[in-house]
């Protein structure tokens, strides 16, 4: 079946700052945060703790408690909970255990990139009012979902909040929102970046779909077509609201077998926001060179024909297949690959990290990204 009649052509491109989240508005209240944040750890001294100075800029923070560290993390879901509201009005099915997952994902994977094993959760979850809640099936499909991610990290839930903020979220909507809390034990475990060096392996895990991050692009492509989220997508006849609603895998069971197989990570990077780019986050002037490029999934490679997006637009935007990165001793990548794939992940020994400018070159591609493309510290 060809679907390229339901797509809207290239002269009508469509770019992420387009569709409404311009990373060179947003990142520079992210430096500032960073610096004026920076300057309040002084106030773990009196208490006989530390700051590890590395995990500033990183995807978690991580406090020296002396015989351990701590890590800690907040991330919400985004305007992927807009999707799944649409889709039930389609339907009259819920998503809403996917997308609760989808948020503690959002976490966990990003607490993960310092070497942490998840601890606790919390979640919030604020409601453009208390008629939100009469849903009891929708409700129940949250906690269920919530509590089988957590299951599945091997987190206690710890609790949260459940606000009714009317005139701040819009009515009938939620934003939903999980901190995570791990520990790096043994310390060790640490992976702030400073043993990654030339010769080192790149691994990249699979990734499920769209995850949570890109969805204000997808969901301006949806608008444009006339199904919207019920245009087939592929020759099964997957839908775009059901293909975008694939719940984001939780890396955690993946590094923790790596750890329990001695496989030592040099990095990770979780690939969200800014796509291919977190490949370069970094601060080491390094050159990442990708030989292997893992398979897009179908909704992303609709994505990016429906947008008119050049590849260097979407690697620079979506995961576009890969999930996360595991950054390994050259002779270690494919043990890694195998222990990943042993607890459920398909994984690749996708490139190689090399002495030079900090820059990711995509060969298969012909894609480049260099130090100014990425800006988070």
């Amino acid at each position: 079946m060809n679907h390229d009649s339901a797509q809207p052509g290239a002269s009508d491109a469509l770019t992420y700052r387009a569709a409404g989240v311009d990373y060179d508005l947003i990142d520079p209240l992210k430096l500032s945060a960073q610096r004026a944040a920076a300057a309040t750890a002084v106030n773990l001294a009196p208490h006989g703790f530390a700051e590890v100075a590395a995990s500033r800029g990183e995807s978690a923070y991580v406090v020296d408690v002396g015989p351990f560290y701590l890590a800690s993390i907040v991330e919400c879901l985004g305007s992927k909970a807009l999707v799944a509201d649409e889709m039930a009005r389609l339907t009259g099915t819920s998503a809403y255990a996917a997308i609760a997952q989808d948020t503690i994902a959002m976490a966990v994977n990003d607490l993960i990139t310092v070497g942490a094993t998840p601890l606790v959760v919390q979640a919030y979850w604020a409601a453009g009012g208390s008629d939100w809640f009469k849903d009891a099936d929708r409700a129940a499909a949250l906690v269920a979902g919530w509590k089988r991610a957590c299951d599945a990290c091997g987190v206690a839930w710890g609790g949260g909040e459940t606000p009714a903020l009317a005139g701040i979220v819009a009515d009938g909507r939620i934003d939903l929102a999980a901190s995570c809390t791990g520990i790096v034990s043994p310390k060790s475990r640490l992976s702030t970046g400073d043993r990654l060096a030339p010769g080192d392996a790149i691994v990249l895990l699979a990734a499920s779909g769209i995850h949570a991050n890109g969805l204000s692009l997808a969901r301006k492509i949806a608008e444009r077509l006339p199904d919207g989220y019920a245009t087939p997508i592929d020759d099964a006849g997957t839908t775009l609201g059901a293909a975008l609603l694939a719940p984001t895998p939780l890396y955690s069971p993946v590094t923790e077998a790596l750890h329990r197989a001695a496989v030592d990570l040099h990095y990770c990077a979780n690939i969200t926001g800014h796509g291919w780019r977190k490949l370069l986050r970094h601060p080491s002037a390094l050159t990442y060179r990708i030989t292997h490029v893992p398979p897009v999934p179908p909704v992303l490679r609709y994505i990016q024909q429906a947008a008119g997006q050049s590849d260097r637009e979407a690697y620079g935007t979506f995961n576009m297949g890969a999930g996360f990165a595991l950054f390994v001793a050259g002779d270690q990548a494919e043990r890694c690959v195998d222990v990943a794939r042993a607890a459920g992940t398909e994984a690749w020994v996708a490139g190689r990290v090399e002495a030079g400018p900090k820059q990711l070159i995509v060969e298969p591609l012909g894609i480049e990204f260099g130090a100014d493309d990425l800006q988070l510290r």
